[in-house]
């Protein structure tokens, strides 16, 4: 039975199907692994404003608890002017680098915070009809290409479905799979789509609900899970009905969407110890997700 202190553990699906159960990080994790074996954790994060997220103080009692080696972070609402102030904001993380909207100020914007130095660090997809609002970076480390991105969503009655499943979509897979051609790519982030009926708790939603159309997720069908990205919390999780965003005062009643999501290439899935859910973490609308990657 769910506790007050852990709503996340109830199955509240308006749809449930035998056989699912609700996703509880304190028994579905796996055991860490040891010194000996060399990994790197991963963290993705939607803060839905940075500036509230440091004031609370929640970086660093992050870093203290899940000792991650990257957080990538969206939504982030910062202007370039601003980046300075945040470049320190945890102890030990040297690395820092933010992609700030230039079209629309205090909007969308990505980040990552690492200790580890990447390789090269790459803004965008290069094409400029998709950079103007700071939704990708991209971090090379020594076995693997790591993406942060916020994708766009469809926006209010829809206006920008055409241009995210027709555009964006298809562009962002094509820059992600260049990418693979020369090394695994873990895709983190935001990608604003639940794209089974079991990450949404209330199906069907309405047909002008952006994240949850038909159309979203045969885009996404078509340009990930079709070209070899597998789902990495499905992946360990068959079963396991989990959200990372929650509407207001739904999370305390566990009625929520899934819509933040590492995904990775097929050539280095079996390489994945450990995908997870921080759904204990209330900074933000959206919840913390984890992987834990064997390098």
């Amino acid at each position: 039975m769910a506790s007050r202190q852990e709503p996340w553990t109830k199955l509240a699906h308006s749809k449930k199907q035998p056989g699912w159960v609700a996703y509880n990080p304190r028994t579905m994790r796996p055991q860490p692994l040891g010194d000996d074996t060399k990994h790197m954790k991963i963290l993705s994060y939607n803060v839905n404003g940075v500036r509230n997220v440091v004031r609370s103080g929640q970086f660093s009692a992050l870093a203290q608890r899940e000792n991650f080696d990257v957080l990538c972070l969206q939504e982030t609402h910062l202007k370039e002017g601003d980046v300075k102030d945040f470049k320190n904001l945890i102890a030990g993380y040297d690395y820092s680098y933010w992609s700030c909207s230039v079209a629309r100020l205090d909007y969308s914007g990505t980040g990552v915070i690492s200790r580890v130095k990447p390789v090269s660090v790459q803004y965008g997809i290069g094409t400029a009809e998709h950079d103007q609002e700071g939704r990708v970076i991209t971090l090379e480390f020594d076995n693997f290409y790591l993406v942060n991105a916020y994708v766009p969503n469809s926006g209010r009655g829809l206006k920008r479905l055409l241009y995210r499943v027709d555009d964006w979509d298809p562009c962002f897979s094509e820059f992600v799979e260049k990418l693979e051609s020369f090394k695994p790519v873990i895709v983190a982030g935001d990608l604003n789509c639940a794209c089974q009926e079991m990450d949404i708790h209330n199906p069907p939603m309405k047909t002008d609900d952006a994240g949850f159309t038909e159309e979203e997720r045969q885009s996404f069908e078509i340009n990930f899970t079709m070209r070899g990205f597998v789902d990495t919390f499905r992946k360990q999780h068959p079963n396991a009905v989990g959200y990372t965003f929650w509407g207001e005062n739904q999370r305390r009643n566990n009625k929520g969407w899934r819509l933040d999501y590492f995904l990775a290439s097929g050539s280095i899935i079996d390489r994945v110890h450990d995908s997870y859910i921080l759904p204990d973490v209330t900074d933000s609308d959206h919840s913390p997700i984890g992987l834990v990657l064997k390098v």
